[in-house]
């Protein structure tokens, strides 16, 4: 589906039904250097078990058109904006990683449009370290590289989609890849790794939700680690569950994540 959000065109996901903006919705938040596709599975569940679904690209990011958003605060916004222009007052917002941080602002600035929040390999603050910093910017291909190996705890983990022929670790570094390409001058996979790590509202933001939270965590994270969601998991009254993946986790656990998202539509 194309919306019009802030005078760009805007692509997001439906689930593969038609959108209808009565249902019960749930708006699926990409992190850094993702786009729609890393939601398919649980989008596709979502649409079709009651809820309509958006799962946009971001601006600069996919089919969705416009510079990349300067900002954690900046995402949220458009956030809220691509919901009014779906027609949507009121959704649960599921992100991962980058955008776990943009749903929880979204819920900090609107708490009366945000129903739960579902925040997959999140934590707070979401510092990037200098060496990959430097790297994104001098050699983003090798960058992408390191990350795709630090995301995926396991070394043959069943992928999304059991078919023949799916490779998950080159499946996500594709995925990256492809989206620094068409990103042209712009590097965005440093501009995506700043922005959370420039991130510094999440204590704010975290007293103003009022809405219920589920954390999903990989046991196996070295991006987002168990430990480094405590703080948030607490401030929060979070309902945490655990999977046995590293950062990728809607790849690598997709039946285990697929049953903690549900569990959080049900509370």
């Amino acid at each position: 589906m194309k919306l019009d959000v802030d005078t760009h065109e805007a692509f997001a996901y439906t689930g593969g039904k038609p959108f209808d903006a009565t249902l019960p919705c749930v708006v699926f938040i990409h992190g850094a250097m993702g786009d729609h596709s890393v939601w398919t599975l649980l989008a596709r569940w979502c649409a079709h078990h009651g809820c309509c679904v958006l799962a946009p690209d971001q601006p600069g990011h996919g089919r969705s058109a416009g510079a990349p958003l300067p900002s954690v605060e900046a995402l949220a916004d458009w956030t809220l904006a691509l919901m009014g222009a779906a027609g949507v007052q009121q959704a649960t917002l599921v992100g991962h990683s980058m955008g776990t941080l943009v749903a929880l602002e979204a819920a900090a600035r609107a708490p009366g449009r945000v129903a739960r929040l579902v925040l997959l390999g999140a934590a707070y603050p979401m510092k990037v370290s200098d060496a990959l910093l430097a790297t994104a910017r001098e050699a983003p291909l090798r960058a992408i590289d390191m990350v795709n190996a630090l995301s995926i705890g396991t070394l043959a983990a069943k992928p999304s989609y059991p078919a023949p022929g799916m490779w998950l670790h080159g499946a996500n570094r594709a995925l990256m890849r492809n989206q620094q390409a068409l990103s042209g001058e712009i590097n965005l996979f440093e501009h995506d790794f700043r922005i959370c790590d420039a991130y510094a509202g999440g204590a704010q933001a975290m007293a103003k939700v009022q809405c219920p939270a589920t954390l999903i965590t990989g046991a196996r994270d070295q991006m987002t680690p168990p430990k480094a969601t405590r703080e948030l998991a607490a401030a929060l009254k979070a309902d945490v569950v655990t999977v046995p993946t590293g950062h990728h986790l809607m790849a690598e656990a997709p039946d285990a994540v697929l049953a903690g998202l549900r569990r959080a539509l049900q509370a």
